[in-house]
């Protein structure tokens, strides 16, 4: 079973791409962030014409997650426990029966949390620890979980090309990286790091300064998995062509496979 997570940074300007995508890949289930389109917004019958079922949470103009699938899906949450203090699209989980026992697939979009010092970047560790707290729900499961998607930090100075220019960017703060770090430390896999120990591999370029055409990228893009499902992890990849295409998104398709029969 092939999952993959992605960033499209608009999904209507992204549709022809994404379809592309999805028929040439044909992943079984994919994360999406940064819809910026409500529910009746998203290109529905071009996705599904493509094979996939569809369960998003939508926000006008911003954030929003979804999660396509080949397979049936039953949704198991639209948002991290305390939904009263997360108003903005930012999870969505559900639950997929596969021989080997159900799998849960977490879609996240993780706040920026810029400009440091400031209300947004405690807003991004306290959804960080909201996060954490849940994947501790699921771990008392003992069944396989994967919770992927746009972190918004890169975990070590190995998953950005130049650490000094970010010193003061939430992406690579202390803080930042240390939630994460609590957050592998519960006995999550990082699928890329799985098969790239000691490499730099990046998810993100920016539209400025010609960061794709000299790769100068970020790895912020994460698939954390349970032991239960790092012990079928058979592959990853990064779809770095993606980045090279027409009208495309800052990120590009990040993915495992899971041995799951």
């Amino acid at each position: 079973m092939k999952i993959a997570t992605w960033n499209v940074n608009s999904v209507r300007k992204r549709t022809q791409n994404l379809v592309a995508w999805l028929r040439r890949v044909k992943p079984d289930v994919v994360m999406l962030q940064e819809l910026k389109a409500q529910e009746e917004q998203f290109p529905r019958l071009e996705v599904e014409a493509a094979g996939y079922k569809l369960e998003m949470v939508g926000q006008k103009g911003f954030n929003g997650v979804a999660l396509l699938s080949l397979h049936a899906v039953e949704i198991t949450a639209r948002a991290l426990p305390d939904p009263a203090n997360d108003e903005p699209a930012r999870y969505i989980e559900g639950k997929i029966t596969t021989s080997r026992g159900p799998l849960t697939v977490g879609g996240i979009y993780l706040p920026n949390g810029n400009p440091i010092g400031t209300e947004k970047f405690a807003y991004k560790l306290a959804w960080m620890e909201r996060l954490t707290e849940r994947a501790r729900e699921l771990l008392t499961r003992e069944e396989m979980f994967v919770l992927g998607g746009d972190y918004n930090v890169c975990p070590t100075d190995m998953d950005v090309y130049r650490p000094k220019d970010f010193a003061e960017d939430a992406l690579c703060q202390p803080q930042s990286r240390a939630r994460l770090r609590t957050l592998l430390n519960l006995g999550l896999t990082d699928a890329v790091r799985a098969f790239h120990v000691d490499d730099s591999q990046y998810t993100y370029w920016d539209y400025q300064g010609g960061a794709w055409q000299k790769d100068h990228g970020l790895r912020i893009d994460h698939l954390l998995l349970s032991p239960q499902a790092a012990d079928r992890l058979t592959a990853v990849g990064i779809d770095k062509s993606e980045r090279g295409k027409a009208e495309p998104s800052d990120h590009v398709p990040v993915w495992c496979e899971l041995d799951v029969g």
